[in-house]
């Protein structure tokens, strides 16, 4: 029987948050009835909490999922799908070329895509494939900041204060909705917690705490 390992990953500032924990979760529990099926053993998981931006020298996660599959002689990486790997089409070529240059095969479940075919050959297409669904994840992840930034925008255009104020800690509701008027107008307004973040310079557990003191 074959070994595995499964690397799912998510975005996530700081520690994981609820809705990371259980999003990573489904990619786990996907992958592993995926090995049951295909008769793999599952030897380790890596669940990796981190935006799919960033290069992959600062994914501490995926560098060990990488250094353990050459280290154990691991048969194949399940990954959901190819985003997971990253939202940088360099980035994930650049992985895709370590892998097949140790001869470790990659899954990607959405995509039902493998480095190499069950003989051990090389997917002649996956280069192409890697190419366009990589570019198709470094435009939405580009997306997504450019609608960050427009909606931060638009809140300073209307008046909004960006930051932390000065003063020292709140002790009541009173202080904490002086104090945290901009979070709590956003939150009211229907925006998640992540871009009200995003919007007000505030890190998302203060936002989350504010949400929870105001049941908002």
């Amino acid at each position: 029987m074959k070994t595995a390992i499964i690397f799912s990953r998510c975005s996530s500032s700081g520690a994981p948050s609820t809705e990371a924990r259980q999003d990573t979760t489904r990619q786990v529990e996907d992958l592993q009835r995926y090995a049951t099926t295909n008769h793999l053993t599952i030897i380790k998981i890596f669940q990796e909490h981190i935006s799919g931006g960033k290069a992959n020298k600062d994914r501490p996660i995926l560098q060990q999922a990488l250094s353990f599959c050459q280290e154990n002689h691991i048969d194949i990486i399940l990954v959901s799908e190819l985003s997971r790997l990253g939202r940088r089409c360099d980035e994930i070529l650049e992985t895709i070329k370590f892998l097949k240059d140790h001869h470790i095969n990659c899954y990607f479940q959405k995509e039902q895509l493998s480095i190499f075919d069950t003989e051990g050959k090389e997917n002649p297409y996956l280069t192409i494939m890697t190419a366009v669904l990589g570019t198709a994840a470094e435009l939405e992840r580009q997306s997504i900041y450019y609608r960050l930034k427009s909606g931060r925008d638009k809140y300073i255009r209307d008046g909004g204060k960006i930051g932390k104020p000065r003063g020292s800690g709140v002790k009541d509701k009173a202080q904490l909705a002086a104090e945290y008027k901009s979070i709590i107008r956003c939150l009211r307004s229907g925006e998640s917690v992540r871009h009200t973040a995003s919007i007000t310079g505030y890190s998302q557990s203060t936002v989350q705490r504010i949400k929870k003191c105001f049941s908002l």
